[in-house]
């Protein structure tokens, strides 16, 4: 379950906040700036908005905090097919993008690892995840 972690510096509704370093809860103030609908996965595009802007984000943004912080992807298998992704770093298990999910328990144990080759393969979600580096980039330089 999501509940609100607050610091001098934001708000944090996602899986694990309270327990990540300043620098990951950092990146999320960033990427809130920068996730987007052209970022979202298309089967996920519907529930996009500027209020749900996790939505469609997990796999690019769980490998971009892999590619920052290192530790490992994994993913909870999903009721409609394919897997909702979070990362682990070191003995922290967090999910950046949980709130596109709202009150819903999802189980953060006994998954699946992800692995970019394979989640990375598809010409799209590349493509998305390369603008995702991008704008964050960009957004980082700007401020």
């Amino acid at each position: 379950m999501n509940t609100k972690y607050t610091d001098e510096k934001g708000s944090y509704g996602f899986f694990g906040a309270e327990a990540v370093p300043e620098e990951i809860r950092d990146l999320y103030l960033d990427l809130e700036h920068v996730w987007c609908l052209e970022t979202c996965g298309p089967r996920y595009r519907a529930q996009w908005s500027p209020e749900n802007r996790t939505a469609g984000q997990c796999t690019i943004t769980s490998f971009l905090i892999q590619d920052l912080f290192g530790g490992n992807v994994y993913g909870v298998p999903l009721p409609e097919g394919g897997f909702h992704c979070f990362n682990k770093v070191g003995d922290c298990v967090f999910d950046i993008t949980s709130e596109q999910f709202g009150d819903a328990d999802l189980d953060y144990t006994e998954n699946f690892e992800q692995f970019r080759e394979e989640q990375l393969s598809d010409t799209g979600k590349r493509e998305r995840y390369e603008l995702l580096k991008k704008l964050l980039k960009e957004y980082q330089e700007s401020k």
